[in-house]
């Protein structure tokens, strides 16, 4: 409780439209507010009836902060209430006037008959007070544990970039707090020279622990701003409170509700010791902490990597200074003035001290957080900017994959004697529309700016349809590597810009014969891509028809059906059941034979044999028993071709596209990595002939990268394999500050085609560093000794040899050295 107060703030309760929060609640329980009643509350309070029946109930479990905050809740529901008593104006007098145990003497006074039955009633509604007291403390525990965590980072000299800066994935799957967490911590250690030293497993857990403390506390934030302000008078309150602490009434508190609030504020008093804790070892380790036998245990604090002091540098010693980021410097030079002084006090003491500081019931301590909120928040900590949701940027690591599985899909559709084609980044809007069916309302639509609707291309099988019509091509096998555009809600392995990489056979051709090769195809991209175990789920649209058909469907309901089909791989049968019934008019009869079908799946010619038994009802409909026809000459290719064994012949495939006419296909990852479906294709007949006079047959097939990308990375993860970013083969180490030097003697490794750089440091570990970072194989030193006598060093890194080699013949020998 403030001592002066005339420097109390006045919070007004029971005015019209007044609200009660947390962090006035909690003003008013530390006694940094006094409360006042509004006037219009006070003209509708009147002396209850005698006689007196009990005395007021005071909570004997809870501490006096706690009882406060129970008090203020009580008083502000008494206000609510439609009942007439003068006892708000005794709680409220009390709250103002007494300090610590005193307020037990509101225990003396008497409740008549009516008031003790509403305060009975009332109880349970206060306790969402001393919820408040957590509410308002874990939000600050909040902010400071991420505050001591870069502390421990530095400390620690954590490499916090590979763990932070891949949070936020941009696909919309990394949990938000998390990301939060993340950027946060990212400007707290913003310009840190500390940080990306080492890489510790547990610096990758902040993020997770302390995003879960945020949702936590928002959820206790926002069922306890509710509670407060509830018109509900107590029963709904104790019944909230019940569901709340479910799990802890089950393990025996049952209606002992200010027992376990209080028992959760002590539990929370003890997390603020271990952030003290916490705090004060990050601060040694940053500041330079010598202990002394002089004096007893004494501490002197010299101005370490941090720079400044709390006793004062020893006389002559001067500490190399080294920059903090940003956010801790601010957290350092804070915990360093509350420690003037203070030096030979010993580290309990100073943990003391430090929680003293980090209490929230601390009038300083509102100015700490102010500072931190400055630090992450505003424009003067220069906030790193973040990508949309749906994108990505790709590390060089990373780049050093996709330019690898690039290399091999490219040698792949060239082997089948593809050629390579690029269209552009946005079509007209009418090429686009009514080529996906439901998915359509995916396509970016870009604003007018030409006097022409444009969209960005949401696949590059449209847009090629449109070249090979607008070109006038009968016959073209081409590929094409770049991106497309959906305006989905991003997901795990589902982005918003990505890339594709499609081969399309258009042309008349033997029968299945595209189709067979765009299916062998698939199986050599992701056999020779390497990424584990995978399955082709293989169907035909006619067959699919045919079995609708069969069913009882209208044509008109075809492709939407199809649409609810192809969820089969997401959602159970029962669920697209209701879909089909309740939201697209299908009669139960006919959604439960559909369900008959869908879930027929097998070994390609052996449920093809099923299926084309006598009797089967595919056999008596023409579209479906054409189907069966292609599918047994598809399915004997790729028996021959020995890839039959990665097809699975599924009758629930639907593909939602309205494009498709024939085969359909998708491809399914069956490793770890979840990811969803990996590539997809099929035939399409009919799309060509949207866009020009000639009907021009076409199949292809679309591999999903960026899926196929994070099955890699996670695989290259595992195997703790970093991928080697640079294929930089010979470093260039000049001993000194002869840049001259490294020019000449560089720039004959460039001409000579050997892929090279230059350092140029006087410290050989320097170039030794530089060299194992970046994993260069091969370096040239050179010093002064070397320049005199015509001669380099030639050093195996792995090897750890090194050989004198004369200058004159250093390409040479290198050349042959590289290329053995």
């Amino acid at each position: 409780m403030a001592s002066d107060n005339s420097k109390l703030s006045v919070i007004t309760l029971g005015g019209k439209g007044s609200s009660l929060s947390s962090s006035s609640l909690y003003a008013v329980a530390t006694g940094f507010a006094s409360l006042r009643l509004d006037s219009s509350a006070l003209d509708r309070l009147s002396p209850a009836s005698p006689p007196f029946q009990s005395q007021f109930p005071i909570p004997k479990t809870l501490a006096h902060l706690e009882l406060r905050a129970f008090l203020t809740v009580l008083l502000y529901k008494l206000l609510r209430s439609d009942h007439s008593t003068l006892l708000p104006i005794r709680i409220s007098e009390a709250l103002n006037k007494f300090k610590n145990s005193q307020l037990d003497e509101l225990g003396l006074i008497e409740l008549s008959e009516e008031e003790a039955s509403l305060v009975e009633k009332l109880y349970p509604s206060g306790l969402f007070g001393v919820c408040a007291v957590l509410d308002h403390e874990s939000a600050a525990l909040s902010a400071v544990s991420d505050a001591v965590a870069a502390l421990s980072c530095e400390a620690i000299k954590a490499d916090v970039a590979a763990v932070f800066n891949s949070m936020d994935s941009g696909d919309g799957f990394s949990a938000k707090e998390e990301v939060g967490v993340a950027s946060d911590m990212k400007v707290l250690l913003n310009g840190s020279k500390l940080v990306g030293k080492v890489e510790i497993d547990s610096v990758s857990k902040i993020a997770k622990v302390h995003g879960s403390l945020r949702e936590i506390v928002k959820l206790v934030h926002s069922k306890t701003r509710i509670e407060l302000n509830s018109k509900d008078l107590g029963s709904d309150s104790g019944e909230s409170l019940r569901n709340g602490f479910k799990l802890v009434l089950e393990l025996g508190f049952e209606k002992e509700y200010e027992k376990f609030v209080h028992q959760v504020n002590v539990l929370l008093g003890m997390v603020w010791k271990i952030v003290a804790w916490e705090a004060m070892t990050g601060f040694i380790a940053l500041e330079g902490v010598e202990w002394s036998e002089k004096s007893g245990s004494s501490v002197e604090v010299n101005g370490g990597v941090g720079g400044g002091n709390v006793k004062g540098d020893k006389k002559g010693e001067k500490k190399k200074k080294v920059l903090l980021g940003k956010g801790t410097s601010v957290i350092v030079q804070l915990i360093k003035d509350k420690l003037q002084g203070k030096a030979g006090d010993g580290i309990e003491k100073w943990v003391e001290d430090l929680l003293l500081f980090l209490d929230p019931k601390d009038r300083e301590f509102d100015s700490l957080l102010k500072k931190l909120k400055e630090i992450v928040e505003t424009n003067e900590s220069r906030r790193l900017p973040k990508l949309p949701k749906g994108t990505r940027d790709f590390a060089k690591e990373q780049m050093t994959i996709r330019k690898r599985a690039f290399s091999i899909i490219e040698d792949v559709f060239e082997r089948h004697g593809a050629t390579a084609l690029d269209t552009p980044a946005f079509e007209l809007r009418e090429t686009l529309m009514g080529k996906y069916g439901e998915d359509s309302k995916l396509v970016y639509d870009l604003a007018d700016q030409g006097g022409e609707l444009c969209s960005l291309r949401y696949d590059l099988t449209v847009p090629f349809a449109r070249y090979v019509a607008m070109n006038g091509l009968t016959s073209f096998k081409r590929y094409q590597i770049a991106k497309v555009y959906r305006r989905d809600n991003p997901s795990k392995g589902r982005y918003r810009e990505f890339y594709q990489c499609d081969l399309d056979i258009a042309g008349q051709y033997e029968k299945m014969g595209p189709d067979f090769e765009i299916v062998k195809i698939l199986t050599e991209l992701l056999d020779e891509l390497q990424i584990g175990d995978y399955e082709i789920k293989l169907n035909h649209r006619k067959l699919l028809d045919g079995m609708l058909d069969i069913c009882g469907v209208p044509p008109e309901k075809f492709r939407t059906i199809c649409s609810s089909i192809d969820k089969l791989d997401k959602q159970p049968f029962e669920q697209i059941k209701k879909e089909m019934v309740e939201e697209k008019g299908l009669s139960v009869e006919t959604a439960d034979e559909i369900g008959t079908f869908v879930k027929e799946r097998g070994q390609p010619l052996e449920l093809l044999s099923k299926l084309k038994q006598q009797g089967s009802k595919f056999l008596g409909h023409n579209g479906s028993a054409d189907a069966l026809n292609d599918l047994e000459i598809l399915f004997k290719a790729l028996e021959v071709s020995k890839c039959i064994d990665k097809v699975v012949f599924d009758l629930s495939l639907a593909r939602g596209l309205d494009y498709y006419t024939g085969v359909i296909f998708e491809a399914v990852f069956k490793g770890g990595t979840q990811v969803g479906s990996i590539a997809a294709g099929g035939r399409y007949d009919n799309l060509i002939g949207m866009f020009g006079a000639k009907q021009v047959p076409a199949v292809g097939v679309s591999l999903g990268i960026e899926r196929v990308f994070a099955i890699m990375e996670q695989l290259q993860k595992d195997q703790s394999q970093a991928p080697r970013a640079t294929k930089t083969e010979v470093l260039v180490s000049i001993l000194g500050d002869d840049l001259t030097q490294a020019a000449e003697l560089v720039s004959e490794l460039w001409n000579a085609k050997v892929k090279a750089e230059y350092f140029v440091n006087k410290r050989v570990m320097k170039h030794i560093d530089r060299a194992r970072e970046s994993r260069i194989p091969w370096m040239v030193i050179v010093g002064e000794r070397e320049m005199n006598e015509g001669i380099v060093i030639l050093k195996d890194i792995e090897a750890a040899k090194e050989d004198k080699i004369p200058r004159s013949s250093l390409v040479e020998e290198l050349k042959r050295r590289l290329n053995p």
